[in-house]
């Protein structure tokens, strides 16, 4: 039995990850073990969980990941929990385009059979917010919504007369909320800054949300409808269980980390340990790769912010690009495509590829069905996955080039060879196991621990 609660709302910007922050730090002020978890791709809200829990934070995408391996992911990040806390993505019931809300929040908590609590923006609205209530929780009978936080109320009087509209939804109001500037998180073009880049103004900001739902928010009610969750019943995910570590000689496998490349899933680092790698972090606006490296895992962030810094580390940017040619693996995506080209807006990075990144204005999201082109050490030919892109920035190659992944209506992308593969594709590997073990058997080639 895991105590449970999916926090949505009815669309985005009403506040979910104020409510879900908040509620994550003043449970674990008051005791609990808190286990943050976010519906969908998202990098930055689980940065922000991890300072409110002090655990890794995690995502729960039935797209990327698969449906039936929700639950046992819930599961195996939730251990040694008392308590979990689900913030979920968009409205309550928008999930991938034209597919009748897979990967919703509401598909989630059916998946975890978790009740909702719901938070709705009442900041421009009065008795209405019941309506809005009511409408939720009749258009799908299957979700259990069981309290609605009231976010941004403006007086004692605009309470009673939003508390007047819900009553009659025999919903109860768990909490209200005032409007309050401390809870100003900065953002950028991709949504807010990353807690890796401004930890400092993240540990302010869940100081602040801690605080306020610990004066709004009736906690002891909160802990009672986690606690009135339905038993899961289903296997905790084990990446030990995925994949067959080699019995002599573990590769040390390089992963870019810092305020840089922080968009990451925290799962990719279990599965490359359990396939028998061990994964060490490094930050490349400062240091050069660690020790006897043998294989680059390059994730995702905002390369774009720190071209400048990333090209001043010469050594690094020497030794890469040295490496990579003598052989090193890596997997590159997002982010780390970028710092294998050329130049990212005129700055000098690695020169792994024939090509040049730029920022743009155009945003490129949403979930990609993708194909792999060509056979390499991480993916066989034809190989089908689940991705998902968000970023601003485009790649411009110099010349033709094999290509990465065939999308949709025989689009090319990212760039493959032998023991490269960078693209602009974030994968969940719980979904390809072979792939991180696939991995660790190229970096186990290179380091020479096996033909």
């Amino acid at each position: 039995m895991i105590p449970r609660v999916v926090i949505a709302a009815p669309s985005s910007s009403a506040g979910k990850t104020t409510v879900a922050v908040g509620l994550m730090a003043a449970l674990r002020r008051a005791g609990h073990t808190v286990a943050g978890f976010k519906v969908g791709p998202d990098y930055i809200d689980p940065g922000f969980h991890a300072v409110a829990t002090g655990r890794p934070g995690r995502n729960l995408d039935p797209m990327l990941s698969g449906e039936e391996r929700v639950a046992p992911l819930f599961k195996h990040g939730a251990a040694g929990a008392d308590l979990a806390v689900i913030e979920g993505v968009m409205g309550l019931y928008d999930g991938a385009l034209g597919t009748e809300g897979y990967s919703s929040t509401a598909h989630v908590s059916k998946l975890l059979q978790a009740p909702v609590v719901l938070v709705v923006d009442a900041s421009a609205a009065g008795r209405s917010v019941g309506a809005v209530v009511q409408g939720f929780v009749a258009y799908d009978t299957g979700v259990r919504i069981v309290g609605v936080i009231l976010n941004k109320v403006g007086s004692d009087r605009h309470e009673a007369e939003v508390r007047a509209g819900v009553a009659p939804t025999g919903v109860p109001v768990l909490g209200v909320l005032r409007r309050d500037t401390r809870l100003t998180v900065p953002s950028r073009h991709l949504g807010l800054i990353p807690a890796d880049e401004q930890r400092e103004q993240a540990a302010a900001a869940v100081d602040a949300a801690a605080e306020l739902v610990k004066q709004g928010v009736d906690l002891e009610a909160f802990v009672a409808a986690a606690r009135a969750a339905a038993p899961l019943d289903a296997t905790a995910w084990d990446p030990a269980a995925e994949v067959t570590p080699a019995e002599e000689g573990r590769p040390v496998i390089a992963m870019a980390g810092g305020p840089v490349f922080s968009f990451r899933y925290t799962e990719t680092a279990e599965l490359l340990t359990a396939a028998g790698a061990d994964v060490v972090t490094f930050d490349p606006l400062h240091e050069s790769l660690p020790e006897a490296t043998s294989a680059l895992y390059l994730g995702g962030g905002f390369p774009e912010l720190h071209a400048e810094a990333l090209s001043g580390n010469l050594v690094l940017r020497d030794q890469v690009a040295a490496e990579i040619a003598a052989g090193l693996p890596v997997v590159a995506e997002c982010a780390g495509l970028l710092y294998l080209c050329r130049e990212l807006d005129g700055h000098q990075l690695t020169g792994v590829l024939p090509a040049k990144g730029q920022m743009t204005s155009r945003l490129t999201l949403g979930y990609r069905t993708a194909v792999a082109a060509s056979t390499t050490a991480i993916f066989d030919e034809g190989r089908r996955v689940h991705g998902h892109e968000f970023h601003r920035t485009t790649v411009e190659f110099d010349e033709e080039i094999p290509a990465a992944w065939y999308l949709p209506g025989g689009q090319r992308e990212g760039f493959a060879r032998a023991q490269i593969h960078a693209s602009y594709l974030h994968l969940h590997w719980t979904a390809t196991p072979d792939v991180p073990a696939r991995f660790v058997a190229a970096a186990r080639v290179h380091a020479g621990l096996e033909k």
